[in-house]
Order: structure tokens, then sequence, then C-alpha cells
């Protein structure tokens, strides 16, 4: 992968809002060794820009305009109830605009700005100040991609579901790495320049006192892309379901890399035959398995 350059300039924003911090070269980043033993970001195969923020990382895709995944650090033990929230994204000065997707993608549709790396998984740190910093950062178009509103603001499918992992991580002032991203296939439909993902994984690594625990889970969107006009296919594990799906598995439909988490997976089967554990239908989140 390789790291842009810094910033030219600071990112212009508004009055009483979110400010972005202007010193893209101070951003730290994902931390590989927040959990207390080296899990190193993720990787691809594929030439990649790394844009470090504070608390997360983003990595792009290098043609589809939208990252592969953030990767974010969460602690529920140093966390705010409250930082400012705002309704202004900016592009990355780091990279082209052409490389990113942008305002004109989510204009006048059902399309949301559907953060990957979450506004309220960063409201933490040990100053207000760095708390706000990592939130502003989310506001990064590099660090959305387009989801249905009806996908993304579900309480119960995908917004649920991460309410309820950050719920219990805020709860028992845990640590864990939170990564996200779509699921690119070659026939996504077209949109505005852009082919919007018909899936979307999310893979949680969690810290408690006795083991590490990682779990991963997958939704699909495919049913309701038919709103903007596009040709649905049937998906392949039904409509607008969340699933709980094996790390390894999430490997295998991404190209993703995620080192050693696949061995801190609840669903890895016994024998390490990873085509025995079959996805997992989450009807309500007590259906799902974090250790």
């Amino acid at each position: 992968m390789t790291r842009p350059g810094a910033a030219l300039g600071p990112v212009a924003v508004e009055p009483r809002r979110l400010r972005i911090d202007p010193d893209y070269a101070s951003r730290p980043g994902f931390d590989g060794d927040f959990l207390g033993l080296p899990l190193p970001l993720p990787t691809v195969k594929t030439d990649a820009a790394l844009l470090n923020y504070h608390h997360f990382s983003v990595v792009m895709h290098d043609s589809r305009r939208l990252a592969h995944f953030a990767a974010a650090n969460v602690d529920g033990s140093r966390r705010f109830e409250r930082i400012a929230s705002s309704d202004r994204w900016s592009l990355d000065p780091r990279l082209p605009a052409s490389a990113q997707a942008g305002a004109a993608l989510y204009a006048g549709n059902d399309l949301d700005r559907g953060h990957l790396n979450r506004r309220a998984d960063m409201l933490w740190g040990d100053t207000r100040a760095e708390a706000t910093a990592a939130v502003a950062d989310t506001y990064h178009y590099t660090n959305c991609a387009p989801q249905h509103r009806d996908f993304n603001q579900n309480n119960a499918t995908w917004q649920g579901l991460e309410d309820y992992i950050l719920a219990a991580v805020a709860d028992h002032r845990l640590r864990a790495n939170v990564y996200t991203g779509p699921i690119f296939r070659p026939d996504d439909p077209s949109y505005r320049g852009v082919r919007i993902p018909r899936a979307y994984w999310k893979v949680v690594a969690v810290a408690t006192t006795e083991a590490v625990h990682a779990t991963a889970y997958l939704i699909e969107q495919t049913e309701l892309l038919d709103a903007l006009g596009r040709d649905a296919e049937q998906p392949p594990l039904g409509p607008y379901r969340t699933y709980q799906i094996q790390v390894s598995d999430a490997s295998a439909r991404t190209g993703i890399d995620f080192g050693p988490l696949p061995a801190f997976d609840p669903l890895r089967p016994p024998d390490r035959d990873a085509s025995a554990a079959a996805p997992v239908e989450l009807r309500n989140l007590s259906d799902v398995r974090l250790s």
C-alpha cells in the first residue's frame, strides 16, 4: 500500500461546525497493538492508498473511488457522552478529487453517506479535544460508502447491529478493533459513475481480560437498489438480511488478509475446515455470538 503525501493546506469547514484538523501528517491512524497483542492493519493484494486519521485508518480501492475498508480502535473506558456532530462532509486533500466519490453521488436520491468508521465509535480519548478530532475525521468522503437509507438507518439490521456491538464494548469498558467495508463484485450496478456495492461486511475484535474474540458480519442491500432504477439480482444469501459469518469467509469474499484474526473467531470450526460453518442469520440481536 502507498501512503499519499501530506496535505498542501487546511480543509475549509463552516463556522460553528466540527473543525477537521488541518495537520494530516500528525494523524497516527490505526494502532495494531491496541488490544495488547500484534494485530496489524489488514492488507489487500492490489496497490491501495493508506490514509491515517485520528483513531482509525482507511485503505482506498485503486479504481472504485471507495474504501476497501476502514479499521478503527475503540476504547469503551475513555468514552465521552457527547461530542458535536456535523452535516458537512469533506474530500481528503491527500487524494485527487477524482479518486473519491463525493457529494454528487448522494444528491437527490435515497443513498446515505454511510459511515464505515462510525462517528459513535470515535467518542473517546484522553481529552475531549482528542475525541472531537477523531469524530471530525469520520466526515471524510473516504470514510463513507453509498448505503440505501433503509439499510443504513434501520435499527433492526445494520445500525442495530452496530449499536449492539458498541454498547457491549462501552458497557463493559472494553477495547475493540472494528473493521468495516463493502464487498466489491465485478457486476455491481453503476450509478453516476460509481459502482454501488450490493453488500457490506464488518469484523469486530474485542479484548476481554481472558481473551480476544473476533466476529464477522454480512448484510445485503441488493433489493433496495431497485429504488435507484438499477436491475437487482437475487442476492446469494437472501435480500435485506444480516448474517454472522466466519472471519475467514469475510476474507474470501473481499480478498482482504486479516492476519491472525480468523484464529480468534467463535464460529471457527474445531477442525479448521472453513467450509464447515454456514452463515448464521441474525433474526434478532440475541443471536450474535461475540464469544
